[in-house]
């Protein structure tokens, strides 16, 4: 008889004494939906009793022409850093506090940022590889957390895509202590996206150059992968809060021909 397997919610996030802090890696096509969506979270949260999100958005790259239509930009934003946008607006809209960061989220600058750049929930929403391994030496370096401490490293959610493809991965940064359970097969690791899929990602050559229109950034990335990724992704972490445990650990995407492939927490 198999044993279906599950991971346990880490239970600050049930039950924390103060807000949820997350670092959101990258406003671009797919950060900006996601920025929304975790907006839309706090706030469900915070109606249910929930002490809710406090969130820092990282991304030194400015609004251009290109963006516009496919990321979430208006013309009057040209020339202001994305995060700022992004957050200004996010901010009026929701009454929420949250902060932009207009740098990378790197490990020369992360003593300086916010809580020297620790936080609960990581999320990125990076194009590139390079940028993917040096968030996993940052969190593997985060790894000697207190656990009493209020922005102990908790989980890291990334977040990729091509044109029509994308895949979205849950990780636990350190060791989330479960209960005992005769019904489930207990998964208290969850493994980095960098170590699963390394030979794949050592194998590609990063590309992060700009577009210098809308129709060359749509050849890139279509019109509705980044906003039916971030919203997926989203889903994903919005049952972890709401049911404390997850039989999911992500999931493939194919926009092309409309499929999804869930991953498995045992696998």
């Amino acid at each position: 008889m198999n044993i279906p397997s599950i991971h346990y919610a880490d239970n600050y996030l049930i039950n924390p004494t103060n807000p949820i802090t997350v670092n959101l890696i990258g406003a671009g096509g797919t950060g900006g939906c996601m920025l929304t969506a975790l907006a839309r979270m706090n706030h469900s949260l915070i109606t249910l009793g929930h002490t809710g999100l406090e969130l820092c958005l990282y991304d030194d790259d400015v609004i251009t022409t290109a963006n516009l239509g496919r990321q979430l930009f208006a013309k009057t934003e040209l020339g202001l850093y994305k995060s700022v946008a992004l957050i200004n607006r996010c901010n009026r809209f929701f009454g929420t506090n949250w902060k932009a960061i207009c740098e990378k989220f790197t490990a020369s600058e992360v003593n300086s940022f916010p809580n020297q750049g620790k936080a609960n929930i990581f999320i990125s929403c990076v194009d590139t590889v390079s940028a993917r391994f040096e968030i996993a030496e940052i969190l593997t370096n985060f790894t000697s957390n207190n656990y009493w401490e209020r922005n102990q490293c908790l989980y890291w959610m990334d977040l990729g895509n091509t044109q029509n493809t994308g895949q979205v991965l849950l990780s636990t940064i350190k060791e989330i202590q479960q209960p005992q359970s005769k019904l489930y097969q207990t998964v208290p690791n969850l493994p980095f996206v960098t170590e699963e899929f390394k030979e794949q990602f050592e194998a590609q050559k990063d590309n992060s150059e700009p577009s210098c229109s809308l129709a060359e950034a749509l050849e890139k990335q279509d019109l509705f992968i980044n906003s039916t990724l971030s919203n997926m992704g989203a889903s994903l972490l919005w049952n972890l809060f709401r049911k404390g445990m997850t039989s999911y650990r992500g999931f493939f995407l194919n926009l092309g021909d409309f499929k999804s492939q869930a991953i498995p927490v045992g696998e």
